[in-house]
Protein backbone atom coordinates (compact mmCIF):
# COMPACT_ATOMS: atom_id res chain seq x y z
CA UNK A 1 0.00 0.00 0.00
CA UNK A 2 2.75 2.28 0.61
CA UNK A 3 4.77 1.61 -2.66
CA UNK A 4 1.59 2.39 -4.58
CA UNK A 5 0.98 5.86 -2.27
CA UNK A 6 4.43 6.58 -3.44
CA UNK A 7 3.96 6.15 -6.92
CA UNK A 8 0.82 8.25 -6.70
CA UNK A 9 2.00 10.84 -5.39
CA UNK A 10 5.24 10.93 -8.10
CA UNK A 11 2.69 10.59 -10.62
CA UNK A 12 0.50 13.88 -9.21
CA UNK A 13 3.49 15.62 -9.04
CA UNK A 14 4.39 14.96 -12.74
CA UNK A 15 0.97 15.32 -13.76
CA UNK A 16 0.92 18.31 -12.66
CA UNK A 17 3.93 19.93 -14.21
CA UNK A 18 2.86 18.17 -17.87
CA UNK A 19 -0.46 19.71 -17.56
CA UNK A 20 1.27 23.06 -16.78
CA UNK A 21 3.67 22.66 -19.76
CA UNK A 22 0.73 21.14 -22.47
CA UNK A 23 -1.02 23.97 -24.60
CA UNK A 24 -3.53 23.65 -27.41
CA UNK A 25 -0.37 23.80 -29.70
CA UNK A 26 1.64 20.72 -28.61
CA UNK A 27 -1.44 18.73 -28.54
CA UNK A 28 -1.96 19.15 -31.96
CA UNK A 29 0.91 19.16 -33.67
CA UNK A 30 2.53 16.05 -35.35
CA UNK A 31 5.98 16.33 -35.15
CA UNK A 32 8.63 13.61 -34.41
CA UNK A 33 7.72 13.69 -31.06
CA UNK A 34 4.38 11.85 -31.59
CA UNK A 35 3.82 8.88 -33.10
CA UNK A 36 1.04 5.71 -32.28
CA UNK A 37 1.04 5.24 -28.99
CA UNK A 38 1.88 1.63 -29.02
CA UNK A 39 5.63 2.60 -31.21
CA UNK A 40 6.09 5.30 -28.18
CA UNK A 41 5.67 3.19 -25.38
CA UNK A 42 7.98 0.09 -27.39
CA UNK A 43 10.82 2.79 -28.21
CA UNK A 44 10.18 3.81 -24.14
CA UNK A 45 10.55 0.26 -22.92
CA UNK A 46 12.92 -0.72 -25.60
CA UNK A 47 15.70 1.62 -25.39
CA UNK A 48 15.57 2.86 -22.14
CA UNK A 49 14.03 0.62 -20.05
CA UNK A 50 10.82 2.59 -19.01
CA UNK A 51 7.55 1.24 -17.92
CA UNK A 52 3.95 3.62 -16.89
CA UNK A 53 4.45 4.46 -13.17
CA UNK A 54 1.19 6.16 -12.92
CA UNK A 55 -1.39 7.83 -15.36
CA UNK A 56 -4.30 10.72 -15.61
CA UNK A 57 -7.27 12.38 -17.32
CA UNK A 58 -6.28 15.23 -18.73
CA UNK A 59 -7.85 18.13 -20.60
CA UNK A 60 -9.81 16.96 -23.49
CA UNK A 61 -9.88 13.62 -22.42
CA UNK A 62 -6.39 13.35 -23.19
CA UNK A 63 -4.43 10.58 -21.52
CA UNK A 64 -1.44 11.66 -19.17
CA UNK A 65 1.02 8.86 -18.32
CA UNK A 66 4.45 9.09 -16.35
CA UNK A 67 7.28 6.19 -17.62
CA UNK A 68 10.07 5.90 -15.68
CA UNK A 69 12.99 3.19 -15.47
CA UNK A 70 14.62 2.47 -11.75
CA UNK A 71 17.71 0.85 -13.40
CA UNK A 72 18.82 4.53 -15.20
CA UNK A 73 16.39 7.10 -13.79
CA UNK A 74 15.36 8.04 -16.89
CA UNK A 75 11.59 9.43 -17.31
CA UNK A 76 9.01 10.58 -19.59
CA UNK A 77 6.02 12.33 -19.94
CA UNK A 78 3.30 11.01 -22.74
CA UNK A 79 0.18 12.73 -23.83
CA UNK A 80 -2.23 10.27 -25.84
CA UNK A 81 -4.67 11.27 -27.87
CA UNK A 82 -8.46 10.74 -28.13
CA UNK A 83 -7.12 9.78 -31.48
CA UNK A 84 -4.33 7.23 -30.54
CA UNK A 85 -1.39 10.00 -31.08
CA UNK A 86 1.21 9.78 -28.35
CA UNK A 87 3.07 12.71 -28.16
CA UNK A 88 6.11 13.05 -25.31
CA UNK A 89 5.81 16.33 -23.70
CA UNK A 90 8.57 16.37 -21.25
CA UNK A 91 11.72 13.41 -20.10
CA UNK A 92 14.76 13.90 -18.19
CA UNK A 93 16.77 11.81 -15.66
CA UNK A 94 16.99 11.10 -11.97
CA UNK A 95 13.54 9.62 -11.38
CA UNK A 96 12.76 8.80 -7.83
CA UNK A 97 9.86 7.44 -5.98
CA UNK A 98 8.91 9.84 -3.34
CA UNK A 99 8.19 7.99 0.07
CA UNK A 100 5.89 10.98 1.90
CA UNK A 101 3.46 10.81 4.18
CA UNK A 102 0.05 11.96 4.02
CA UNK A 103 -0.69 15.48 5.81
CA UNK A 104 -2.39 15.40 9.11
CA UNK A 105 -5.98 15.88 9.15
CA UNK A 106 -6.65 19.52 9.15
CA UNK A 107 -3.11 20.52 8.38
CA UNK A 108 -3.26 20.71 4.22
CA UNK A 109 -0.99 19.31 1.52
Amino acid sequence: MALERTILTAGVVLLTMALATISPAATSQTTAHCAPRDRVVERLAGTYGETRRSMGLGADNAVVEVFASDTSGSWTITVTLPNGLTCIVASGQAFETMADAPPAPGKGA
